[in-house]
């Protein structure tokens, strides 16, 4: 608990940097950074393509850039819980360049080997999540407990992507996270009934792109600390992606090109911009100028290429 204190904080500053590939309107920035600070739980909202994700691994690599310590396992009652996972765990490069023993903690002037050093976790579930994936998970073969995704997740960041996607229906999920939100606190069952009282110090982000009203009612809402609404570029902001985007990947941007687009794919089919468009575009501008041997420019003809292949009239 002590480490989980010592959890990291952001400025404007840090924000900005760690946000520098994405084109974000002032309010929807404005919101991120006391939500990290919060340290309890974001549910970021709106339609697909427009960054949420995005945004949840740039939280997740603030936190990255520092270590804590976690136990190898736990024994509660003779009953063995594994917390270490090296899928989900990443070791600080000084306990991979050890050569004093795996663990990382001093007793007197030896290593303690039952911890292990890591960075901050930073660990994300989709549509594969489960009511069991929150629970304690036995080993028949091994004879121990597997931890579940948010204890592995103490002191880091838990991202629950495309919530309302689950096999369990998103009113129960969001039953089972009400306690440790509120309390800091998560309960455990082992397999011989007992339950286990757990840490909870998790940054919780949920993320999803549908209405919210179809997913949570009201009195959750109210438990969740920051809600962030993450919507359509404007047009400047679409512009400036636009920009970046094609700078990056090497087609040719052009102004005249970017209006056609618009006018022609956009307003005359009233259909809405989305931030993840240039990047999706651009990667269909390049396939197709490699295919037909030409530079990859922002012309007439490349850009309807681009975009019938690209768009699906709803």
């Amino acid at each position: 608990l002590k480490q989980s204190r010592g959890r990291p904080t952001v400025d404007e500053h840090t924000m900005r940097s760690a946000l520098k590939d994405l084109i974000l309107s002032d309010v929807t920035f404005n919101q991120i950074g006391p939500a990290v600070n919060s340290g309890t739980s974001i549910f970021l909202y709106g339609p697909p393509g427009n960054g949420k994700t995005s945004i949840a691994k740039a939280i997740g690599n603030i936190l990255l850039e520092e270590d804590m310590y976690i136990p190898y396992a736990i024994d509660i009652d003779g009953q063995v819980v594994k917390l270490y996972d090296s899928v989900n765990h990443v070791l600080s490069p000084e306990e991979e360049h050890s050569s004093e023993g795996t663990g990382s903690l001093k007793t007197s002037s030896k290593r303690d080997p039952r911890w292990v050093r890591i960075r901050r976790p930073f660990i994300v579930t989709g549509g594969e999540l489960t009511m069991e994936g929150l629970d304690l998970v036995f080993d028949d073969v091994n004879k121990f407990y597997e931890g579940p995704f948010q204890v592995k997740a103490n002191g880091g960041v838990f991202l629950i992507d495309d919530f309302g996607r689950q096999q369990v229906r998103p009113r129960d999920l969001l039953n089972r996270w009400i306690v440790p939100l509120e309390n800091r606190i998560d309960y455990l069952t082992l397999h011989t009934g007992r339950k286990v009282e757990i840490p909870f110090d998790v940054l919780v982000v949920f993320s999803t792109n549908l209405p919210p009203k179809d997913l949570v009612d009201e009195a959750f809402l109210r438990r969740l600390r920051h809600k962030i609404e993450v919507g359509d570029p404007s047009y400047e902001a679409y512009r400036g992606i636009f920009k970046v985007v094609a700078e990056a990947k090497g087609v040719e941007y052009s102004e005249s090109g970017l209006a056609y687009l618009l006018q022609e794919w956009y307003i005359k089919r009233n259909r809405k911009m989305r931030a993840s468009h240039p990047r999706d575009i651009c990667d269909q501008i390049l396939d197709i100028s490699r295919y037909i041997s030409v530079d990859p420019k922002m012309t007439k003809d490349l850009l309807n290429r681009a975009a019938e292949a690209y768009f699906v009239e709803l």
